[in-house]
């Protein structure tokens, strides 16, 4: 297989990938218990976790939206009652968002999906692939970053 070939190819299946990820995603999503969420907002709750506590600005700079559409979502989250927001004790101009507990279960299916979407990425990988798969992945995470 010459470069061109390969270039296409790997390029054909990133495109695959990531349309089929947000497929899965969204028709799991439309037929659990949380089909009320949009899969913007299912990533917003991943995105605030259920360790950190972030600020919504935090959030929306993770996420790579402006402090206005991370306020709107964080009102919807609110209102659906998947996240809380709390003043931070310390310096109580802060307010942080938290998980609430139909929040966290929502964060810990997504991660599970996840985890068995990883894991099935790397079945039978020797050490060395594995290695190369890192590469190419910091290579694009590189991208993204001095893209977004």
């Amino acid at each position: 297989m010459n470069e061109s070939r390969d270039y296409q190819a790997i390029n054909q299946a990133l495109i695959k990938v990531y349309s089929g990820i947000m497929w899965i995603e969204e028709h799991e999503l439309r037929k659990s218990t949380f089909a009320d969420l949009t899969i913007k907002e299912m990533h917003a709750i991943d995105a605030i976790s259920m360790y950190d506590h972030q600020t919504a600005s935090a959030v929306a700079k993770k996420l790579h939206l402006t402090p206005g559409t991370m306020t709107a979502t964080a009102d919807r989250l609110t209102k659906k009652g998947y996240v809380k927001r709390v003043r931070d004790e310390q310096d109580r101009r802060i307010v942080r968002l938290y998980l609430t507990k139909k929040g966290r279960v929502l964060y810990r299916a997504h991660r599970a999906f996840h985890n068995m979407m990883v894991t099935q990425f790397l079945d039978g990988m020797t050490d060395e692939e594995m290695k190369t798969v890192r590469k190419a992945l910091r290579n694009l995470e590189n991208f993204v970053d001095e893209h977004a």
